[in-house]
């Protein structure tokens, strides 16, 4: 994997928080044409806030460990649906181990069957994220509720204050707990889960819940503390207000 010059990454990590060695994207693989478009738009972004956000991935000195057969072919298939690889994947590169199991876990929670839907996991993605003020999932995710949705606005109001949004009596319910959780776990009881259930959610749907909050809960601790920076294409990402496909 190529790396930028050290005194560059020095320099750009030193300006957020220390000394960092940067982790970049692996070169190659096929994208469609509007990923492509997005990614160029993304690299040619003149300087800002941002600039350094997809070489200075994270503030940790952790050199890459080469990718195992499936993680190879997972980092690939990212290239090709999405245009890139999310930086969180690259920042989970160090140890295979440890990338694998958090494929596994993600994919499992926000992508596999279940009585909730995908938008709706990513709203609880961004509640949580929201109330524990983690930029890495704040970005990612915002962007994620903007393209499923197809409403630009759910994914601000996501980001800044759900309860200000137009929610479903279930919408609310579910975020309403999620934060709940997050935020003051000791006095979640019969009755938040009572809540639930009249809101239509099964047993099943109150698990699945709270594994999704618990597993951003997580990975909001982990981004936080390592300074963890998301693709600045996440940025410009569905803001035209159409639905994704």
């Amino acid at each position: 994997m190529e790396k930028p010059s050290r005194d560059r990454v020095r320099n750009a990590a030193r300006r957020r928080t220390g000394p960092a060695k940067a982790l970049r994207a692996r070169s190659g693989g096929r994208a469609t044409a509007p990923a492509r478009a997005d990614a160029r738009q993304a690299a040619s972004a003149p300087g800002g806030a941002a600039a350094t956000d997809d070489t200075v991935i994270t503030a940790l000195a952790l050199e890459p460990a080469p990718l195992s057969p499936a993680m190879a072919a997972y980092f690939e298939k990212c290239r090709e649906k999405l245009g890139f690889v999310p930086n969180v994947l690259k920042a989970y590169a160090f140890d295979m181990a440890k990338l694998e199991a958090f494929v596994a876990m993600y994919n499992d929670l926000m992508l596999a069957p279940s009585g909730l839907s995908k938008l709706e996991r990513e709203m609880i993605a961004v509640a949580v994220s929201s109330h524990n003020r983690c930029y890495y999932c704040l970005v990612a995710h915002g962007a994620t509720v903007r393209q499923l949705s197809g409403d630009p606005a759910l994914g601000e109001l996501m980001v800044m204050n759900y309860r200000a949004a137009k929610l479903t009596r279930r919408q609310r319910a579910m975020l309403d707990f999620a934060v709940k959780l997050t935020a003051e776990p000791w006095l979640v009881e019969e009755p938040e889960r009572e809540k639930l259930r009249k809101a239509g959610f099964s047993d099943r749907d109150i698990f699945d819940i709270a594994a999704v909050a618990a597993f951003f809960n997580m990975t909001n601790r982990v981004a936080s503390a390592t300074d963890m920076r998301p693709n600045r294409i996440y940025h410009a990402q569905a803001r035209a207000g159409t639905r994704e496909p």
